[in-house]
C-alpha cells in the first residue's frame, strides 16, 4: 500500500537549535567521509570505503529516527551518516575504518565501513548486502512476542533488492505483521550495474505493491526535511499498526562505488557533472542562509568546530592499539555449558529404552518447560497433530502454544536468519528450527549458516545467535537426491558452529540438553534411519547431558580402533563382534561430537591399538574422514602399525532405487571387510 506522507518538517518550522544540530552531523559526517580515503592512501588503512555522498537527507533521518533503548539498527557499509546520526562517534567511526583493536564494531576483524555499536542495538552485519533484512525481521517478531515498544530498521542499496532473501524478508514481515522499517537507499547503481538491469520498475519498492500489510512510502533521499518526514511516519506506522514500512529514498551517487570502483569507466561526463550538481550538503547550507537561520559567519564556525572534532578523532583513534595476531582464537564460540553430574557423558541407568525419536521429542518439552523464553519452527512444524516431517516435535504447539511453536515459509533462509534476529533480543532466548525438512534441502540457508558461524568471532564476542540447527540427515531410508544425503563434510571446515551428530538416543537427549543450555549456534544432525531403530534404543536418565567435544568408547578392544558416528556406529558394532568371534578385539569410538573434536580419545585409543578404521556413511574423497585422517598423520603416526583406512560412500550422489542406494551407502559386509584388511595388514 503506497503511502502519501505529509512534509511536516521544513526550514521555517523547524527550531535553529536542531537545525543546528542536524548540520553539525551532516558536516561531521561529510569530513569523514571525505577524509576516509586519505587513510588508504597513507598505508594506514580504510582498505574498503564506500561513500555516503548523496544520501544524506535519508541517512541523517535513520540516524536521528533511531530510539536508542528502543529500536534495533541494521545499518549497511555506505551508512557512515547514519552511524554518525545515531550518535557514534567520530573517534569510533575512525577506529572501524582503520580497523583497531578498540574498534567497538569489530575490533578490526571486519571489513572497514561496517559501523555498529552493539551496547545500543545498532548490529554488526555482514558484507552480503541486504542479508541483514532477516535479521531486521527476527527482532522485530520478538518485539512483538514481548511486546516491546519499538522497531527493526534494516538499510540497504536499492539492488541488493533483487537478493531472495529479502523477498523472504519482506514477504514475512507483512504475512506477520512486524514492526520494521525497510529503508531502500536508491542511487541508481549497483556497483556498476544500472538500475534498469537489476528491475523492470523505476522505484523497485514498487515491486512489493500487492503484499497485504505492508506500507510503502516514497522520499526525495537527498532533501534532508522529506527524509525526516518520511522516516517519522514510518516508525509511527510500524508501531501504531505493528506493519512493516518501505521507505525508498531517491538518492545520487556523487563519487565511486567504493575506493576500488573508477565509475568514469561506465559513467559520462555530463552524468557525473549532474550528480554532482544534486549534492545535498551544499543545497541544504543555501536554504539556511537563504531562509536567514543561519549567517555564512555562523556555518563557517559550526564547520571549523567539526574539523577540530575530526582531527581530535584522528589523533585519538591513531594512537589506539592494533588487534594482536594472539587474539585469532580468541571469541570463536562462546563457552558451553558443562555437565558437573554427567561430565563425561555417559550413565548406567537401567530403565525401560526409549526410542530415538521419542528422546528428542521429550528432550526438547523439558527444555521449552525449564526455560520459558524458548521457541522452535520450521517447515511442517505445527499443524494439528503435525509435528514436523518425521512428527520428531509433535505435541509441542498443543503444550506450549502457536507463539512459540510454529510453522514457517518455505524458505530455509528466512527459518534460519530469523533465528539469528530473533536471538538478538534477549541473551536467554533459546531458538531451535528444523533448518529444512531434510538436511539436503539447507543449501539455500548457508549463507545464513554462515553469518551464524562467524556472528561471534565477527563482533568480537559481542554477540553470538543462541540457536540449535535440526537437520533429518543421511540415508537408508530409500529417499534419494535430496532426502539421503550427508552435509557433514562440508559444513565442519566452517568454524564457529559446534556440530553433533548421536547414534543413540540417550545421548540424543543429552545433546540437546546441552546445546540447549550453551551459548552460541549447534547444528544438531538427526541420522532419520534411527529415528525408529531397536538398535539406537537406550535407557536415558531424567537428567542426562552429553558435553561438546566427549566421544564415547561403545566398545572396547586392543587390536583396532574404528572411528564413526551417526547410522554406521551401529554396523560397526555388528562387524566388530563378528570378529571377536573369529579372535580380534576392536574398539569403537563413537565421535557423537565432530566439532569440537575428542582428539584425546581418538589418540589415545591408537597408542592402544596401533590400527585405525574410520568409518562414516558420507563420502570418502572430501568427507569428515579426511580430517581425521590427517590428524592422525600428525600426532600418531609414530604409533602407527598400518595406514589409517576409511570406509564410507563412493564419490556419487545416493541414488533412489534401493538397489542403488544399497551400492553406494556402506554396510556391515563393506566395514567388516575394512577391518579385516586392517587387521591383517
Amino acid at each position: 500500500m503506497l503511502t502519501k506522507v505529509e512534509k511536516k518538517y521544513s526550514v521555517k518550522n523547524t527550531p535553529k537549535a536542531t537545525l543546528k544540530k542536524w548540520y553539525e552531523l551532516m558536516t561531521l559526517g561529510r569530513m569523514l567521509d571525505e577524509r576516509a580515503p586519505n587513510y588508504l592512501k597513507q598505508a594506514i588503512g580504510w582498505s574498503y570505503h564506500a561513500p555516503y555522498a548523496g544520501h544524506d537527507g535519508i541517512q541523517l533521518a535513520i540516524g536521528q529516527t533511531f530510539t536508542r533503548g528502543e529500536d534495533h539498527f541494521f545499518p549497511y557499509y555506505r551508512d557512515m551518516l547514519s552511524a554518525v546520526s545515531a550518535g557514534i562517534s567520530a573517534e569510533e567511526i575512525i577506529l572501524n575504518g582503520i580497523s583497531k583493536a578498540t574498534d567497538i564494531a569489530s575490533g578490526g576483524r571486519h571489513m572497514s565501513n561496517h559501523f555498529a555499536k552493539p551496547e545500543w542495538n545498532i548490529h554488526n552485519v555482514s558484507s552480503c548486502t541486504g542479508n541483514h533484512t532477516l535479521h531486521a525481521v527476527g527482532v522485530a517478531r520478538a518485539m512483538k512476542r514481548y511486546k516491546h515498544k519499538g522497531v527493526a530498521i534494516s538499510s540497504q542499496g536499492e539492488s541488493s533488492v533483487s537478493e531472495g532473501y529479502v523477498y523472504e524478508a519482506i514477504n514475512g514481515a507483512s504475512t506477520e505483521k512486524l514492526p520494521v522499517i525497510f529503508v531502500f537507499q536508491d542511487n541508481g547503481y549497483g556497483i556498476s550495474v544500472p538500475k534498469r538491469d537489476q528491475t523492470a520498475n523505476e522505484r523497485v519498492a514498487d515491486n512489493f505493491t500487492g503484499f497485504l500489510n505492508l506500507n510503502i512510502i516514497h522520499c526525495d533521499g537527498k532533501d534532508v526535511f522529506d527524509s525526516m518526514s518520511a522516516m517519522e511516519e514510518a516508525r509511527k506506522i510500524a508501531i501504531e499498526k505493528c506493519e512493516p514500512v518501505i521507505v525508498h529514498a531517491m538518492c545520487v551517487r556523487i563519487g565511486n562505488h567504493s575506493n576500488s570502483d573508477k565509475h568514469e569507466w561506465y559513467r559520462d561526463e555530463d552524468e557525473r557533472a549532474e550528480a554532482k550538481a544534486q549534492d545535498p550538503l551544499p543545497r541544504f547550507r543555501k536554504e539556511l542562509i537563504d531562509a536567514k537561520v543561519f549567517t555564512e559567519k555562523e556555518l563557517i564556525a559550526i564547520e571549523e568546530a567539526m574539523k577540530e572534532v575530526v582531527l581530535d578523532a584522528h589523533k585519538a583513534a591513531m594512537k589506539a592499539p592494533n588487534p594482536s595476531p594472539d587474539s585469532i582464537f580468541d571469541n570463536l564460540w562462546p563457552e558451553a555449558y558443562v555437565s558437573t553430574k554427567y561430565p563425561d557423558g555417559t550413565h548406567n541407568d537401567q530403565s525401560e529404552p526409549v526410542k530415538f525419536i521419542d528422546a528428542i521429542n521429550a528432550q526438547l518439552k523439558k527444555e521449552f518447560r525449564h526455560n520459558p523464553n524458548t521457541f522452535i519452527w520450521g517447515q511442517d512444524m505445527a499443524n494439528k497433530e503435525k509435528g514436523g516431517i518425521f512428527n520428531v516435535s509433535k505435541g509441542m504447539q498443543q503444550e506450549f502454544g502457536k507463539e512459540r511453536v510454529f510453522n514457517g515459509p518455505i524458505a530455509e533462509d528466512f527459518i534460519l536468519g530469523t533465528a539469528n534476529g530473533f536471538s538478538r533480543f534477549r541473551k536467554d532466548i533459546r531458538v531451535v528450527v528444523e533448518g529444512a525438512e531434510f538436511a539436503d534441502y539447507f543449501w539455500p540457508a548457508m549463507e545464513q549458516y554462515i553469518e551464524c558461524s562467524h556472528d561471534y568471532w565477527r563482533s568480537n564476542g559481542a554477540f553470538t545467535p543462541n540457536i540449535l540447527i535440526r537437520l533429518a540427515s543421511g540415508g537408508y531410508i530409500g529417499g534419494g537426491l535430496y532426502h539421503s544425503q550427508n552435509l557433514e563434510g562440508s559444513l565442519t571446515a566452517i568454524p564457529g558452529v559446534r556440530i553433533v551428530c548421536p547414534s543413540f538416543a540417550d545421548d540424543a537427549a543429552g545433546l540437546i540438553r546441552t546445546a540447549m543450555r550453551s551459548e552460541g549456534p549447534t547444528l544438531y544432525l538427526e541420522p532419520k534411519a534411527l529415528y525408529n531403530s531397536k538398535q539406537a534404543m537406550t535407557p536415558i536418565p531424567e537428567d542426562f547431558e552429553v558435553p561438546f567435544g566427549k566421544a564415547r568408547v561403545r566398545r572396547e578392544g586392543k587390536d583396532l580402533t574404528v572411528i564413526t558416528y551417526g547410522n554406521t556406529t551401529h554396523m560397526c558394532l555388528e562387524a566388530a563382534e563378528k570378529l571377536a568371534g573369529e579372535g580380534y578385539d576392536v574398539e569403537v569410538i563413537d565421535l557423537r561430537s565432530l566439532i569440537p573434536l575428542d582428539e584425546e580419545a581418538i589418540l589415545n585409543s591408537i597408542k592402544k591399538t596401533n590400527r585405525c578404521l574410520i568409518v562414516h556413511e558420507d563420502k570418502v574423497f572430501g568427507g569428515f574422514g579426511g580430517e581425521l585422517v590427517g590428524i592422525i598423520n600428525d600426532k600418531a603416526f609414530e604409533h602407527l602399525d598400518a595406514p589409517v583406512k576409511r570406509v564410507g560412500s563412493p564419490f556419487t550422489p545416493v541414488g533412489f532405487n534401493r538397489i542403488l542406494e544399497r551400492a553406494i551407502l556402506p554396510d556391515t559386509e563393506r566395514i567388516y571387510n575394512g577391518m579385516v584388511s586392517l587387521l591383517k595388514y
